[in-house]
């Protein structure tokens, strides 16, 4: 009887994990679908025809209103996009300072952009007869205001505490104006900012993560204001102003407001980028086509699908079957591959497309590797069943070695530290983030599809 119900519970538990397995591939193939794919067809008398769009959200959950569309967002050099420039103010820098400054500018800028979610902006520092002026490209940007807006504030972080002391007059007086004494505590103090969610309601927050001197000085003003309002300020606007409940010592802090995921998004960016050191304004705005012909992309887009058809072949020819199931494997991989650009998303230049397809020949080489072993074990003499077993534990560790190398050279390419001495380029950077992501994927479908695969197939 015990063993019965255990062989029903197994069985129910295999049925929900299929079930579990086609959502989330039918949720990837929604996901990996083109834009306006145009469906016609005719039934019996009836006309069909009607267009299917990639997946898109824009709902409000536990009371978080989310907006997401999954479409591929294309570079510069495949689709264009938005080109500003701004003219720096440098009245109020000294000249000995003047260099530093604009370097500053250019580099803010540049984190701003790519926290807006833009990836491979081309920001350049420009000079004509004393003017300096900071050129900005984005890719595929169609809310060009509210970039703009983003790249142009100063977003000034500030705490002030109350100056007066007659609790009568505090008690008339509005609290945005009595909170009006600096207290030292600036958003130079902050060494990180995010969007975190209220566990009570799920409402976004942003919080604050201080440096060791911000954390001192922000221990200090809660602990003189117990059972008082502390204010944050933005640009010298009350954002909120929450009462201290007690001495916070662990430098850690939030924002609280009546914000949409959006706001608190633009909120940290600008408290992470820091204020700007030199007054802009903008003075051309235009669109820019891509600087990729189209015949030129479309070459480079069939050079890619006849390597990768070339590497199906000799897959298939070589290995027979396991080529077979290779194949299938790297087809799935592709689809997961296009699902986590989509979601993320990445902008997709011509070099990040070189590094997707470089990821599916480290994809290939880790089905060698694996067939290879699991034919060496076969010639011992072993059953299938072993051989797959030890094949794929033997080819796991170089496996493993492989692709954890590559990863660091992704890393190390793509640069998020953003160190002077190393590559700080767009165009790298995708390469950098579009290998990364194929060969993590590659090392997925690899190992685990791969292998799922393998016993679907001889097992029937």
């Amino acid at each position: 009887m015990l063993k019965l119900v255990q062989h029903d519970r197994l069985v129910k538990m295999k049925i929900l994990k299929l079930f579990f397995l086609i959502w989330i591939a039918l949720l990837i193939i929604w996901i990996d679908l083109p834009e306006n794919l145009q469906v016609k067809y005719k039934f019996g008398k009836k006309n069909i025809d009607f267009k299917i769009n990639p997946l898109s959200v824009d709902r409000e959950i536990f009371g978080v209103k989310i907006k997401k569309n999954f479409n591929t967002q294309l570079g510069l050099d495949l689709k264009g996009g938005s080109h500003l420039v701004f003219e720096a103010d440098k009245s109020k820098v000294k000249s000995a300072d003047l260099q530093d400054a604009l370097n500053s500018v250019r580099d803010i800028i540049e984190r701003r952009v790519n926290l807006f979610g833009v990836s491979e902006p081309v920001v350049q520092m420009l000079k004509s007869q004393g003017n300096y002026r900071v050129s900005v490209d984005l890719p595929g940007i169609t809310n060009v205001s509210e970039a703009v807006k983003l790249i142009g504030q100063t977003a000034q972080l500030s705490f002030k505490e109350e100056l007066l002391t007659d609790n009568k007059e505090a008690t008339k007086t509005p609290i945005f104006l009595r909170l009006n004494k600096e207290t030292g505590l600036t958003g130079k103090h902050v060494k990180k900012a995010g969007v975190v969610f209220d566990p009570q309601d799920g409402k976004p927050q942003v919080s604050l993560n201080f440096s060791k001197e911000g954390a001192k000085l922000f221990g200090e003003i809660t602990k003189r204001n117990i059972n008082k309002p502390v204010g944050i300020f933005i640009d010298q606007l009350l954002i909120s102003a929450p009462t201290v409940q007690q001495e916070i010592t662990g430098g850690e802090a939030v924002i609280t407001g009546d914000f949409t995921v959006d706001e608190a998004k633009k909120l940290a960016i600008a408290i992470n980028s820091g204020a700007l050191p030199l007054p802009i304004k903008l003075v051309e705005q235009r669109n820019i086509g891509p600087t990729l012909g189209k015949i030129e992309v479309q070459k480079s887009v069939f050079a890619g699908a006849v390597g990768l058809f070339m590497v199906l072949l000799f897959m298939v020819l070589y290995y027979g079957r396991l080529g077979l199931i290779a194949a299938m494997g790297l087809i799935i991989y592709a689809l997961i591959s296009l699902a986590i650009f989509r979601a993320i998303p990445i902008v997709l230049t011509l070099p990040g497309i070189a590094g997707f397809i470089l990821s599916i020949g480290m994809a290939v080489d880790s089905n060698i590797l694996i067939f290879e072993r699991i034919k060496e074990e076969l010639r011992k003499g072993n059953d299938f069943d072993i051989a797959i077993r030890l094949g794929f534990g033997r080819a796991i560790d170089a496996i493993k070695d492989a692709n954890i190398t590559t990863l660091l050279v992704s890393f190390i390419l793509f640069n998020p530290l953003n160190w002077e001495f190393l590559p700080q380029f767009g165009l790298v950077r995708g390469f950098a983030l579009t290998l990364a992501v194929g060969v993590a994927t590659s090392l997925f479908t690899g190992v685990v599809i791969t292998k799922r695969l393998i016993n679907i197939f001889y097992r029937q």
